[in-house]
C-alpha cells in the first residue's frame, strides 16, 4: 500500500522535511490514512495543517524495510503562525525581546522579506513537534483499526498511539550544511577559546544550549582552584596542616559560583528570548494511565489517578527500595575498607613496588562497583518512578531526579566522609579522593565517548554498505540520511550530563582542601567532555527535539544543596585540623562550639549573598519591566477602542 509519495519522486521536495515520522510496520491501512488526513487538515477542523509525505525504502533482500516512514514539513504561513501559538520570542527592532505575533511580524528585527530567516530550525521543529503533540480526538471512540485503543474528545492523537507502540518514533532531521557548520566551529579545531552558544541554541534548542553554557561556566569558574591548587600541590603536600587555607577558600569559592552563575544564566535566557517566555501547558505523560474522570482545569474528559494510591506507592514501595539500596550501598562500602585494611597490612609486611601498587587496587575496584551500582540502580529508579505514575513530565523527573542524586550522593561520599570523620585518616582520604575521582572520569569517558562513537561508526558502515548494494551509483542523500537517522539511539535529555557535573562538583567542593589536584583534574575532565558531549550530539544520536529553558531546572536546587554541605564538610576538615586542634588542646568542646559557630556564620554569609547578589542583571530587570509595562498600555488602549466602536 503506497499512501504517500516514494523518495524519487518530485513532490517529496515541494517542501523541506523537518521531523520524521515512523509507524510501526504492521500498522493497519485505516489507522495510516486517518492519522495522515488529521495531521494534513485544516487548523479549523481539528487538524495540523502540516505537509507529510510517506517516504518509501527499496526492498532488501535480508529483511524487509518499514514501509511507514513519513517526512512532515509545513509552509512557512503556518509556522509562522505557529511560532505566536507557542509563545516564542524574538528580538524587537527597538533591541527588547517580545512575544512574536504574525499581525506584528515585520516589526521584528530578523523578520525580512517573507520572513523565511526568523525562525531557526530548532523552533520550526519545535513548532511541527507541539502541533502533532496537540493533535486531538474529535468524536472517535478508537482509533480506526483498533478496537481496543480507546480514544475520547480531546485526547493526545500523537500520545495514544505513541503509549501503545503504533508510532515507533517521531523526531527531527538533522540539517546537513548547518550541522558542518557548527561542528567545524564547535569541535572540529581544538581551540582554548567560548563554545558557540548561540550556534548551538540555533541547532539544538535552548535546553542543550544551557546545558553546555553550564559546563563552560564550571569549567572556567576552576581554573582559579586549579591555579592554586598546583604550588599547593608541589610545594605544601606533605605538610596536612596547612590545608586550612584552601578549604576556605574552597567556601568563599562554592558559595560565589552559583550566584554568579544565576546571573550569567538569566542573562542567556533573555538573550534567547525565554526568560519572560510563559511555560506551556503540561500535557499528561504518555504512560500515564486510570480511570477516565473530569479535568476541571482542561474541561475534558481524560484519565485520573487518585493522589492516594500514588503517595502509597511512594511511601510503602519506593522509599523503602531506596532505603534498602542505600544499606546495599554501605555494605558494600564495609567490604571495601576491610579489602584497604587488607592491602595495608600487606604492605606494611613487604613494602615494595607490587605491595605499594596493590594499594590503590581496592579504591580502583571499588570505584568500578560505586558506577555499576549507579547505573543499575538508574534503572530500577525509572521503573518505579514509571510504576508510580506520575501525571506529568515534570512532577515524573523531579522525583527521580530526587531519587537518583540521593543514591548517588550516599554511593559516591560516603566512604569519603567515613574516612575524614570516623577514621580521621587524611592520608587515606587524600588516597581514596585521588583514585575514586581518577577513575570515574576514566569509566565515564569510556562509556560517555569512545563507546558511542565506536557502536555508532559500526553502524554507519552497515547502513552506507546497505545503501550502495540497494541504490548502486543512484544519489538519494535524503534517503540514506533518514535510514541512518532512524536507527541511530535517541539522546534522552540533558539528566546523565549535568549529573556528572553534579558529582565533579562534589568532590571538588567537599574534599578537594586535602587533595588541590581534584580541580585540575575536573578542568582537563571537562575540556574533554565539552569535545565527546559536541560529537555526541552531532553524530552518535538522533537531533533532539528543542526544550525551552530558562534556567537548569532542579539541578540549580541540587548544586546549591551541595554547597550548603560543602559549607557543613569544609568547617568541620578545619576543626579536624591540627592547626585548630592546637588552639584548643585540652577542650574539644570549646572547639566544637567554634567550628559550629563558624560553620553558622559562613552559611548566613552565603545567604545573605544569594540576597544581595540579584538573580537577573539590572538592565535586564529594566527590559523585562519595560515590556510590561507596554503590555499594559497596549491593553488599556484596546479596551479604550472597543468602548469607542461600541
Amino acid at each position: 500500500m503506497q499512501l504517500g509519495l516514494s523518495v524519487s519522486d518530485s513532490d517529496v521536495s515541494s517542501f523541506t522535511p523537518l521531523v520524521v515520522l515512523e509507524l510501526a510496520d504492521d500498522t493497519k491501512a485505516e489507522a495510516i490514512t486517518w492519522l495522515l488526513n488529521r495531521i494534513r487538515d485544516k487548523q479549523q477542523n481539528g487538524g495540523a495543517e502540516l505537509l507529510v509525505n510517506q517516504l518509501l525504502f527499496p526492498a532488501q533482500d535480508d529483511q524487509k524495510p518499514n514501509p511507514n516512514v513519513f517526512l512532515v514539513g509545513s509552509t512557512l504561513q503556518r509556522l509562522l503562525n505557529g511560532a505566536e501559538d507557542v509563545g516564542l520570542f524574538k528580538e524587537f527592532q527597538d533591541g527588547t525581546m517580545r512575544g512574536f505575533t504574525y499581525a506584528n511580524r515585520e516589526s521584528f528585527k530578523d523578520f525580512n522579506g517573507d520572513g523565511e530567516g526568523v525562525l531557526s530550525d530548532a523552533e520550526c521543529q519545535y513548532i511541527i513537534k507541539h502541533e502533532l503533540d496537540t493533535l486531538r480526538a474529535k468524536n472517535e471512540e478508537h482509533v480506526p483499526g483498533y478496537p481496543k485503543l480507546k480514544l475520547y474528545p480531546g485526547k493526545s492523537v500523537v500520545r495514544r498511539l505513541q503509549s501503545k507502540g503504533v508510532l515507533i518514533q517521531y523526531f527531527p532531521l538533522h540539517n546537513k550544511e548547518d550541522l558542518k557548520r557548527l561542528s567545524f566551529s564547535w569541535y572540529k579545531k581544538f581551540k582554548l577559546s567560548f563554545q558557540p552558544l548561540d550556534d548551538i541554541r540555533h541547532y539544538f534548542g535552548e535546553g542543550l544550549a544551557l546545558y553546555f553554557g553550564f559546563l563552560e561556566y564550571f569549567t572556567f569558574a576552576l581554573v582559579p582552584m586549579a591555579l592554586i591548587g598546583i604550588p599547593y600541590y608541589l610545594f605544601d603536600w606533605e605538610d596536612y596542616d596547612k590545608y586550612v587555607l584552601f578549604a576556605v577558600f574552597n567556601l568563599v569559592w562554592s558559595t560565589v559560583f552559583l550566584e554568579v552563575w544565576k546571573r550569567c544564566s538569566a542573562t542567556l535566557a533573555y538573550g534567547w528570548g525565554t526568560l519572560s517566555r510563559k511555560k506551556a501547558f503540561e500535557e499528561p505523560r504518555a504512560g500515564f494511565h486510570g480511570a477516565l474522570g473530569f479535568n476541571p482545569v482542561t474541561g475534558r474528559e481524560e484519565p485520573v489517578y487518585p493522589s492516594s494510591k500514588r503517595q502509597l506507592r511512594i511511601y510503602l514501595v519506593s522509599v523503602p527500595f531506596v532505603l534498602l539500596c542505600l544499606y546495599l550501598s554501605f555494605y558494600v562500602m564495609m567490604v571495601y575498607f576491610d579489602m584497604e585494611f587488607w592491602a595495608i597490612n600487606i604492605y606494611n609486611e613487604n613494602p615494595d613496588i607490587a605491595t605499594s601498587i596493590l594499594l590503590f587496587v581496592p579504591s580502583i575496584i571499588y570505584a568500578v562497583v560505586i558506577e555499576i551500582m549507579n547505573l543499575l540502580y538508574r534503572f530500577a529508579a525509572e521503573f518505579l518512578t514509571d510504576w508510580e505514575n506520575h501525571r506529568l513530565e515534570s512532577s515524573f523527573q523531579n522525583h527521580l531526579v530526587l531519587k537518583v542524586l540521593v543514591f548517588n550522593f550516599v554511593n559516591c561520599f560516603a566512604s569519603l566522609f567515613y574516612i575524614a570523620f570516623v577514621m580521621q585518616d587524611m592520608v587515606l582520604l587524600r588516597q581514596s579522593l585521588a583514585t575514586l575521582l581518577i577513575t570515574s572520569q576514566i569509566l565515564n569517558q569510556v562509556m560517555e565517548a569512545f563507546l558511542p562513537y565506536w557502536l555508532q561508526r559500526r553502524r554507519n558502515k552497515k547502513v552506507h554498505k546497505r545503501m550502495r548494494r540497494l541504490m548502486g551509483d543512484k544519489e538519494l542523500p535524503l534517503l540514506g540520511q533518514v535510514q541512518l537517522e532512524t536507527e541511530m539511539n535517541t539522546y534522552l535529555g540533558t539528566f546523565d550530563d549535568y549529573l556528572e557535573q553534579f558529582l565533579l562538583f562534589g568532590y571538588v567542593s567537599l574534599f578537594s582542601c586535602v587533595y588541590p589536584l581534584a580541580a585540575v583534574l575536573v578542568v582537563l575532565n571537562n575540556i574533554t567532555e565539552v569535545y565527546s558531549d559536541a560529537f555526541k550530539m552531532c553524530h552518535v544520536f538522533k537531533r533532539p527535539f528543542s526544550e525551552p529553558a530558562t534556567n537548569i531546572g532542579v539541578w540549580q536546587l541540587a548544586f546549591e544543596t551541595m554547597s550548603i554541605i560543602a559549607v557543613v564538610t569544609n568547617c568541620a576538615l578545619i576543626g579536624l585540623s591540627p592547626q585548630m586542634k592546637a588552639y584548643f588542646p585540652e577542650s574539644d568542646t570549646q572547639l566544637i562550639l567554634i567550628v559550629v559557630t563558624i560553620e553558622h556564620v559562613l552559611l548566613a554569609f552565603k545567604f545573605i549573598l544569594a540576597f544581595v547578589i540579584p538573580d537577573v542583571p539590572k538592565h535586564i530587570q529594566v527590559n523585562l519591566a519595560k515590556l510590561e509595562f507596554d503590555s499594559l498600555e497596549a491593553l488599556k488602549k484596546r479596551k479604550i477602542l472597543e468602548a469607542t466602536e461600541t
